[in-house]
C-alpha cells in the first residue's frame, strides 16, 4: 500500500499523538506533521501574520530550507479553511481574542468608552444574554430504513398477473398497427399567379412573388 502524502496525513491525523504517528508513518513524515501542527497553532495565534513571517518563524524553529518551509505553508493554508469551516468556533475564538486585546489596550489608557463598546461587542457576539438553546438529541434519532422493491402492493396496488407478458403483447400489437412512414421527394411549389391574381400586372406579380418568398 503506497504511503499517503503529507497533506492526506495532516487531514486525518494532524492532532494524533506522536507515538501513534510513529507507529503508522515513517519518521520523516511524522516530523513534517509535527511541524505543521506547531505552525498551524502559530497561524491561529497570529491571524494577521504574513507568509514571510510564517516562513521565517518556521526556518528559525526547525532549521529547514525556505523551499520546505513554503511547502509546509501551503499545507497549513489548505488545512485552515477545512478546519475553520467545520464549526464557527474558530472565527468566534479569533473575534474574542481581538476584542479582548482591544479591551486590554483601552483599559491601560483608561478609555472607558472603548472598553464599554468592546464589552458590548463581546457580549453580543457570544450571546451571553440569551439562554442556551436545548441541544437536539441526534443520538436518539433512528434513521428510517428503506428497501428497494418493484412490488406495487407496498402502495396498496394489486399487481397485474403476468405483467411482463402483457407488456410484450401490447408492444407487439401497437407495432403492427403503426402506419409506415413514407419518404417523399421535395417538389417545387407551383403557384399559378395569373389564375390566382388575374387583375395584377406582371410587375405586381413579380413583386408579390418576391414578398411571398
Amino acid at each position: 500500500m503506497p504511503t499517503p502524502s503529507a497533506l492526506e496525513i495532516c487531514r486525518t491525523d494532524l492532532f494524533t499523538r506522536e507515538a501513534e504517528l510513529q507507529e503508522r508513518y515513517p519518521q520523516v513524515l511524522v516530523d513534517k506533521v509535527l511541524r505543521i501542527r506547531e505552525m498551524y497553532n502559530w497561524f491561529i495565534s497570529n491571524p494577521d501574520g504574513t507568509d514571510r513571517e510564517f516562513v521565517a518563524e518556521l526556518c528559525q524553529r526547525h532549521d529547514i530550507s525556505k523551499v520546505t518551509a513554503y511547502a509546509d505553508l501551503a499545507i497549513v493554508k489548505t488545512l485552515l479553511p477545512t478546519l475553520a469551516t467545520a464549526s464557527r468556533d474558530f472565527h468566534r475564538w479569533r473575534f474574542n481574542e481581538m476584542i479582548l486585546a482591544t479591551y486590554k489596550m483601552a483599559e491601560k489608557r483608561k478609555d472607558t468608552k472603548t472598553m464599554e463598546r468592546a464589552a458590548s461587542s463581546y457580549a453580543k457576539h457570544n450571546r451571553i444574554d440569551i439562554e442556551d438553546e436545548q441541544a437536539m438529541p441526534y443520538d436518539m434519532i433512528v434513521p428510517q430504513p428503506f428497501t428497494a422493491t418493484d412490488d406495487p402492493r407496498v402502495l396498496g396496488i394489486e399487481p397485474i398477473p403476468n405483467i411482463q407478458q402483457r407488456i410484450a403483447e401490447m408492444i407487439d400489437k401497437y407495432r403492427k398497427e403503426t402506419i409506415d412512414i413514407e419518404d417523399v421527394q421535395f417538389e417545387e411549389v407551383d403557384l399559378e399567379f395569373p389564375a390566382l391574381f388575374p387583375n395584377e400586372t406582371p410587375d405586381n406579380d413579380d413583386e408579390r412573388e418576391e414578398n411571398l418568398l
